[in-house]
């Protein structure tokens, strides 16, 4: 299986931006891991929502909004 992230506005509109990366993953858990390690490099580059997807369907959707 593969997994990988899904970059989205606030309102849930998927980017297209090619600037972000657009990673794959073996496992939920290191695509989760690596989500932890960069959300604040996607936000910069302009994601406010990320959806894990699961070959092509999704799993769920979060904010990455900084609860600091």
């Amino acid at each position: 299986m593969a997994w990988s992230w899904r970059y989205e506005t606030e309102q849930g509109r998927p980017l297209e931006d090619g600037a972000l990366p657009s990673e794959q993953f073996s496992s939920r858990g290191d695509a989760e891991s690596w989500l932890g390690e960069n959300w604040r490099e996607l936000v910069e580059g302009g994601a406010s929502r990320v959806t894990l997807i699961e070959e092509d369907r999704p799993v769920y959707s979060m904010s990455l909004d900084d609860p600091a």
